[in-house]
């Protein structure tokens, strides 16, 4: 029997060549594992804002009748609906390159996912401020470069959960400037003393080294530099409570990198600012709505 076989005349004839790109599909189960739940019109906003809101509709949808997605109704919201991954969601994208060593932290009611609602798509709403600007100016930042929940120890057993992680690539002509933020996101449920004082615990991040094991072992420096080249800037974004307040919280934020010890000498070496969600949203995170918190006009995030 003659096994010869012509040789194929390009690579599409040789076998089937998988797409590198993501389904849709695949990006709103990777969405959903990483920020927890989202509503129909982020995932909208987020993923596919150039086509119909229906279309991610139907894969959602689509998703929910194979049990890999769950959803709550918003009250008072025209029937807005809020999904998150259901356990067996939550297993399916565990080992997925981008989510590896991601807490599960999975919701398995519907009353799970009620009571974390508010400040998750406000955490949420904020990344949607910062990627409508990327899109706009030509910057590199994506679902994926936002990770909410970010925990680091800061010493003595404790430590400290920021809302998010915000990687962001600033192009400006051939240059690319690669950008790391901490991002707090207040919704004025805290006292103005208790938001001001978590400016301490970025500090004692800042400072911390962890203490090496065994004798033979030489301690890395400061814990940070495992995750990180240089330490993230430090971002607070304010909603919930009128502007007058607002500007207290963020006066109180002022007084806190002025007069703290730990807190000035790191406002000396990391750009620190605070901004209005609303004024994110209306003039985008790159106009002149920071207030840095070591004094100064107000300014861009990326000229703190």
């Amino acid at each position: 029997m003659d096994l010869t076989t012509a040789q194929p005349k390009d690579r599409t004839q040789a076998g089937f060549i998988p797409s590198p790109a993501e389904t849709l599909k695949h990006q709103l189960l990777a969405t959903l594992a990483l920020h927890r739940m989202a509503a129909t019109h982020q995932l909208h906003v987020l993923l596919r804002p150039d086509r119909s809101r229906q279309s991610v509709s139907e894969q959602l949808n689509d998703l929910f009748g194979e049990h890999l997605v769950g959803f709550v109704v918003l009250p008072k919201s025209h029937r807005t609906r809020v999904w998150y991954l259901t356990p067996k969601g939550v297993r399916l994208t565990r080992d997925w390159p981008a989510l590896r060593g991601r807490p599960p932290y999975p919701i398995t009611s519907a009353t799970a996912a009620s009571l974390r609602t508010p400040h998750t798509l406000t955490v949420l709403r904020t990344h949607l401020a910062f990627v409508a600007d990327a899109r706009r100016r030509g910057d590199e930042h994506g679902h994926l470069d936002w990770t909410p929940e970010a925990f680091h120890a800061i010493g003595d057993g404790e430590r400290i959960v920021a809302d998010a992680v915000m990687h962001y690539t600033l192009i400006e002509g051939q240059q690319r400037r690669k950008l790391r933020a901490f991002v707090e996101v207040d919704r004025a449920t805290m006292s103005s003393e208790r938001l001001a004082a978590k400016l301490i615990e970025y500090a004692r991040l800042w400072t911390y080294e962890p203490q090496p094991i065994g004798r033979r072992q030489r301690a890395g420096g400061p814990g940070w530099l495992r995750w990180y080249p240089v330490f993230p800037r430090i971002l607070f974004v304010l909603t919930g409570a009128g502007r007058q307040a607002m500007n207290n919280r963020i006066s109180d934020l002022k007084a806190m990198a002025a007069h703290h010890p730990l807190v000035a000498d790191l406002a000396r070496e990391v750009p620190l600012g605070a901004a209005v969600l609303d004024d994110l949203e209306e003039h985008g995170p790159t106009a002149h709505v920071w207030v840095p918190l070591a004094g100064g006009d107000c300014r861009p995030w990326t000229q703190l």
